[in-house]
């Protein structure tokens, strides 16, 4: 688990200033060597001295070449630009620092995978989604439908009727209605192993009246399946005993077993992206809860959004054209206007790579080999200090941003004390921390909660735990322990930020006469011990193995919705299926969970997640460094600002779902559409 450690000291600062000299020799290389590529041989060509080489349009191959190096084809580059206008681009190139893991399979979704979801909204398309204008512009969370055309909820909260856009197709001609996207809740639900928590891990419907499994499947895909569905088929849906029914074509209810408000932030991502299920009846099924269909690892299930995949190289690309028979080609200007993620795209192919490397992501974006990529601290300096040439997204402040978290293992020793704990995070030095690290682009967090549902957010008036080395040695001699072993920092290999934070924080702990080794680990080794449950990794064979600390890259903490419970689920509970990497519980904390997750009354919920925050702040399991303004925290995803215009959209569900541009939603300076 621990492959290597670090010495105490600040080291970061020199390294990080040779690292930015080395990317811009390096960089230097790679663009001279780029131009030879991509150059054409040919004198004729008319271009201006303003016009950046990114403007070069180029054509996508054919989606059955899934062994090429690149889907870029450089003997047939076009160039449309003349000395007054600028160029249209054909073919909008991306690129990513991670690749959908495991593989675009939407059936992951089971498991809030894949992630990054390139694929969502610009593939798949949820039934409602966030504005992220009005979030931007307000700091307020509004809801708006995408393919549902509106949805209303009973009096007492517990069933919400959704009316869905008729007429609408998948992209291979099948009808999207209320019988595909049911069949796609109870596929979810049987490959969950027809767990009560299927939903995002959130206990909301009655489930013990339901039987589902492989004969239900059989039956409905041997009669007439989600197309044209028999009767029999019919009455099984419209059966409302069960939680999810259809009342007709184009009308779907949940019916919870609690009343909630937040159902809605639920169906933002994940299991709220439709996808054909009739083309997973036809093409072998679900699979089973331990061996999901991996046919559409490779073989793509249609989806109803403005781009379909063309062809992939795993771990290299995907390939996307435009959707001929996109149901909102037509749509006007205003209702775009209204809501991005419906826009139809505005150029027709698009290629995201997979590039792990900082440099060669710069470079690809200086060279102009792409127009959106993600850089990361090694490179933000030269981002930053080309401020016309380059533009950035920043998070929402009322999201949380995979907010970049320390965790104190409460079950290991000497971590289990209270006390140790909170001489650990009196001895951290946060405004290092964010200055040098996060290049001070960090605002308060105050965890588990989210700022965009106030009325359940810091209602205790908060501050980040205080630097006071003073503090901290009290707590540490009152905590009682002597003999201090040395405390293990565990984190993953390729997070840069995360490595550089333990740096701070082993330097930081040593004038307390605490030693810290910090401990790497590929992300798969790392996943294999921090990746599960809190049942899970509370069993004594796996506490063996875990240290004191840890923090990761925010993959797995980052929300899975946009609701007010998921955190407090993910990291303070015992029932977390993933992210209590502080495997922390206490019963004031669960019964606010509990409150959370079924009541819709805010009066009888404050108090109790009131007092759980108190419970938490003073128990010290967490150290949520903040709320990160930079998309991807240590940077963000960068654009070419002389070709592409600021206000697209990234991640509605701020890092837990995908970590790039929701690319239908680019618009282009020179007010190209394709």
């Amino acid at each position: 688990m621990r492959n290597s450690g670090f010495a105490n000291g600040k080291k970061y600062g020199i390294s990080r200033v040779l690292s930015i000299v080395v990317s811009i020799v390096v960089i230097i290389i790679i663009i001279v060597g780029v131009f030879l590529v991509i150059s054409p041989s040919t004198k004729s060509t008319t271009t201006t001295s303003s016009t950046p080489t990114s403007t070069s349009s180029v054509a996508v191959t054919s989606s059955s070449s899934s062994t090429s190096s690149s889907p870029i084809s450089t003997a047939s580059t076009t160039q449309t630009s003349t000395a007054t206008t600028s160029p249209v681009l054909q073919t909008l190139v991306m690129d990513d620092y991670n690749y959908p893991s495991p593989s675009v399979n939407q059936l992951w979704a089971i498991d809030s995978l894949p992630w990054p979801n390139w694929d969502m909204y610009t593939v798949y398309q949820s039934l409602v989604t966030l504005n992220e204008s009005e979030e931007a512009l307000y700091g307020q969370l509004q809801f708006v439908p995408v393919l549902a055309s509106g949805w209303n909820v009973s009096a007492d909260g517990l069933t919400w009727t959704f009316n869905l856009r008729p007429g609408i197709n998948f992209s291979n001609g099948d009808p999207f209605n209320a019988y595909s996207a049911w069949l796609e809740e109870y596929g979810l639900y049987y490959l969950s192993g027809n767990s009560s928590n299927w939903f995002e891990s959130f206990p909301i419907f009655n489930m013990s009246v339901v039987n589902f499994g492989p004969e239900t499947i059989s039956a409905i895909n041997s009669s007439g399946g989600v197309t044209n569905p028999s009767q029999q088929t019919l009455n099984m849906m419209m059966n409302s005993t069960w939680p999810i029914y259809v009342t007709g074509e184009y009308t779907l209810v949940f019916h919870l077993s609690s009343p909630i408000t937040w159902l809605l932030g639920a169906l933002v991502a994940y299991p709220g992206l439709m996808f054909d299920t009739q083309y997973v009846l036809n093409n072998g099924g679900f699979g089973t809860p331990t061996a999901i269909n991996t046919y559409f690892n490779t073989s793509p299930i249609p989806g109803t959004g403005p781009y379909t995949i063309t062809g992939e190289q795993v771990n290299g690309y995907v390939t996307y054209q435009q959707n001929p028979t996109y149901w909102g080609k037509d749509l006007s200007a205003a209702q775009i206007v209204a809501n991005p993620v419906l826009s139809p795209g505005n150029v027709k192919n698009v290629v995201i790579y997979f590039k792990s490397d900082d440099i060669t992501r710069y470079a690809d974006l200086s060279s102009g080999a792409a127009q959106v990529v993600g850089i990361t601290e090694q490179d933000w300096p030269l981002v930053e200090a080309n401020p016309s040439r380059y533009g950035y997204t920043t998070s929402p402040a009322v999201g949380q941003s995979s907010p970049p978290v320390i965790a104190l293992n409460t079950l290991v020793y000497p971590t289990n004390i209270t006390d140790f704990r909170l001489a650990i995070v009196h001895a951290i030095n946060y405004s290092d921390i964010v200055q040098q690290v996060f290049f001070g682009q960090m605002n308060t967090l105050i965890g588990p909660g989210i700022p965009g549902y106030p009325q359940y957010y810091d209602l205790g008036n908060y501050s980040q735990y205080s630097y006071n080395v003073t503090l901290a040695m009290q707590y540490l001699n009152k905590s009682g322990v002597t003999n201090i072993p040395t405390l293990n920092f565990d984190t993953v290999s390729t997070c840069s930020f995360c490595i550089e934070t333990a740096q701070i924080v082993q330097a930081d702990l040593s004038q307390i006469g605490i030693t810290v080794n910090i401990g790497l680990s590929p992300l798969a080794e790392w996943y294999t011990i921090y990746g599960s449950s809190y049942s899970a990794m509370s069993q004594p064979s796996n506490l063996q193995l875990m240290g004191q600390l840890t923090m990761d890259e925010g993959l797995w903490v980052g929300p899975d919705t946009a609701t007010p419970v998921d955190q407090w689920v993910a990291t303070v509970s015992n029932r977390s299926t993933f992210g209590n990497d502080a495997l922390y519980s206490n019963p004031t904390v669960e019964e606010a969970v509990t409150a959370l997750l079924s009541s819709n009354n805010v009066s009888y919920i404050q108090p109790l997640v009131r007092n759980a925050q108190s419970v938490i702040y003073n128990d010290a399991p967490y150290v949520w460094l903040g709320n990160c303004k930079l998309t991807l925290c240590d940077g963000s995803v960068v654009y070419n600002a002389m070709l592409i215009k600021p206000g697209f959209y990234t991640d509605p569900v701020w890092g837990g779902q995908t970590d790039t541009a929701i690319f239908n939603t680019i618009q282009f300076v020179n007010g190209q559409h394709s």
